[in-house]
């Protein structure tokens, strides 16, 4: 079921750049998963005000291309811990397992296709 919109799934992306800065500090981790966070937040901050969806402000990616990116970022959160060698550190390997799944549950309930995301796209003027 398409729960999300492009305008409500535009407030979930700046709101995920919110958490992912705000992470290392509310769950106490540092080093590499901080790097991480933070390069995730502009990452996403920075793909977001690239979307053509209503929040976007250059509109140069389009909305369906911007859900995939998410989904494969959804399952590269969940290999993080792994990956980058801290599967170990409880608190951090919890986030970036949590913050995975939401991701992909915000991916899996968001409508790509419809009106308002194909609104959200710059139209470009015709030569008369």
């Amino acid at each position: 079921m398409k729960l999300f919109n492009a305008r409500v799934h535009g407030v979930i992306d700046y709101l995920v750049v919110a958490l992912f800065a705000l992470a290392p500090t509310l769950f106490q981790f540092g080093g590499t998963p901080q790097t991480l966070c933070y390069v995730l937040a502009m990452v996403h901050l920075t793909m977001s005000a690239l979307t053509a969806y209503p929040l976007g402000a250059i509109k140069l990616i389009p909305f369906p291309v911007h859900g995939s990116i998410e989904a494969v970022v959804a399952l590269a959160l969940v290999a993080m811990p792994w990956l980058f060698g801290f599967s170990e550190v409880e608190h951090a390997r919890n986030f970036f397992l949590i913050a995975g799944g939401l991701v992909a549950v915000v991916v899996v309930t968001t409508n790509y296709k419809g009106s308002e995301a194909i609104q959200g796209r710059r139209t470009v003027a015709k030569p008369q």
